[in-house]
């Protein structure tokens, strides 16, 4: 199968603005890079910004029009239940393009691709049951109620790792709450987007409700500095996430941001070790790393520190590399070039502090593996908290073990970061975990599991690990404005510049 996808002619791939599918103003064009072989398998579109006001401009008057916003809830559910549906059938494809694209595993690509359906009919759901409320209020002859509208034209701009989930989790909620859509997927992964874009179209989206624009940072730049839009959604790197913010703030448009982390891992001696092992193992190895809620600092109790590193070293010695469309792999490359010298580069970093390389920190010597952007799957041992390797995010399979004596040096160390997304906790103490869970400054917070996100409940950083929340009822929040709404039903209103009369 593999040599059956990637024997196919490279493909040049459009965009989607205003309903038609459309080159760049310029016609200029950028490849897509497979991390495993290193080649071209496809070309996508390097927008200019005259694409982008006319993406924006055309969600402008797609929301103006009314047919969406002001659509019934039941349309609009209709329609988000025909996506998931499309979703479902073309997510063997969907999967494909992404493993081409960011050397994530398809196994595990393929579940996340079948899980997209499940978004879009959740939030068609959420769609039939968005409403606001009555407020009983203190005077008479008054009726005061809320109802949610529509924030306008929403930016989404997403990353590379993880590109259709982290996509749905913001176009999901924004149409069903009666948005329209310019998505900026990342340069490094546009194919999967333009690859979706046609089953808006097959679902009976009307034209402008979602558009598509592809390039690089300067492209998503002047998409969230667009004066049309209302309401920027990102997902990437905190630097970047400070500067949307930045620049959404001198309009005062809407924002929300997931954001990086620095995640604790927290492992007791009273936990199931084998189990703890997995889990610490799977939170930072699994997609080569780069996840933004990686457990990539493992809290080990000084009780059990040698033991745990040990078995922690055994089995990833053992983790076998590859390509990502093989069945066998355990870890594929990194995404491109850029992140793979980020990688290394903090490697290095770690060394000279003085951290000890316990397994991997180079490339494979495999010559199988040669051509891609391979780092073995590392363990660093001796770290401290104070060290730039255990405080800067990574993005990759590099996992640093640091040892603490009891609860209140686990919390410490756990809260020492300027991040605050995730957390795991590997205890079989019931009353410990809920005294740490609260402790914990995170926005998630995993006990004897870790990884787990589900379209249902709600996900999100505290500190500079983003704001906001996607999935859950609190996402489509995120995509409304709530108004309020007075009637007077009583018999008159009063002179107030004369009150004899």
């Amino acid at each position: 199968m593999s040599a059956a996808i990637r024997d196919r002619p490279v493909r040049a791939w459009p965009m989607l603005v205003g309903g038609r599918r459309v080159p760049a103003a310029d016609g200029a064009t950028f490849p897509s890079i497979d991390p495993f072989t290193g080649r071209a398998w496809a070309t996508a579109p390097r927008a200019t910004a005259a694409d982008v006001d006319a993406a924006v401009a055309a969600a402008r008057a797609a929301f103006e029009s009314g047919d969406w916003a002001r659509a019934l809830p039941a349309q609009r559910a209709r329609l988000l239940r025909r996506l998931g549906d499309l979703v479902e059938r073309e997510a063997e494809d969907l999967a494909l393009v992404q493993v081409l694209e960011n050397g994530k595993l398809l196994r595990e690509v393929r579940g996340q691709a079948s899980a997209l359906a499940a978004h879009c009919h959740y939030f068609a759901g959420a769609a039939e049951h968005l409403h606001g409320h009555v407020v009983p209020l203190s005077v008479p002859d008054m009726l005061n109620y809320t109802v949610r509208e529509p924030v306008g034209v929403v930016a989404a701009i997403t990353p590379w790792n993880s590109p259709l989930s982290l996509l749905f989790w913001k176009l999901c909620p924004a149409l069903a709450a009666g948005n329209t859509v310019v998505v900026k997927p990342s340069e490094v992964t546009p194919v999967s987007t333009l690859a979706l874009a046609h089953l808006f179209e097959e679902a009976g989206f009307p034209p402008g409700v979602v558009n598509v624009v592809t390039g690089d940072g300067a492209v998503g730049a002047a998409l969230a500095a667009h004066p049309g839009v209302d309401r920027i959604a990102f997902t990437g790197s905190t630097a970047v996430g400070k500067a949307v913010a930045k620049t959404a703030a001198e309009r005062l448009a809407r924002v929300s941001l997931e954001l990086g982390g620095k995640s604790p891992n927290i492992v007791f001696p009273d936990a199931d070790i084998d189990n703890a092992v997995k889990g610490v193992l799977a939170g930072i190895f699994a997609a080569a790393g780069q996840t933004c809620l990686a457990g990539s600092r493992a809290l080990v109790h000084a009780d059990i520190l040698e033991d745990f590193t040990a078995r922690l070293v055994e089995r990833t010695r053992r983790l076998r590399l590859g390509d990502p469309l093989d069945a066998g792999t355990e870890v594929g490359p990194l995404a491109c070039r850029m992140q793979y010298d980020k990688v290394l580069h903090w490697i290095g970093v770690a060394r000279g502090e003085g951290a000890q390389v316990l397994c991997g920190g180079a490339r494979p010597d495999d010559p199988a593996l040669a051509q891609g952007l391979f780092v073995l799957p590392t363990i660093l041992g001796g770290v401290r908290n104070d060290m730039r390797i255990a405080r800067e995010e990574v993005f990759g399979p590099v996992l640093c073990v640091i040892p603490f004596r009891d609860e209140a040096e686990a919390v410490a160390i756990a809260n020492d970061t300027r991040f605050g997304l995730a957390a795991g906790l590997w205890t079989n103490d019931l009353r410990r975990a809920h005294r740490l869970v609260p402790r914990l400054r995170a926005g998630t917070v995993w006990v004897n599991t870790y990884r787990r996100t589900n379209h249902a409940t709600p996900f999100g950083g505290m500190k500079e690990s983003g704001l906001g929340r996607e999935n859950g009822l609190e996402a489509i929040h995120e995509y409304t404005e709530t108004k309020s709404v007075w009637i007077d039903h009583g018999p008159g209103i009063k002179d107030p510049f004369n009150p004899r009369a």
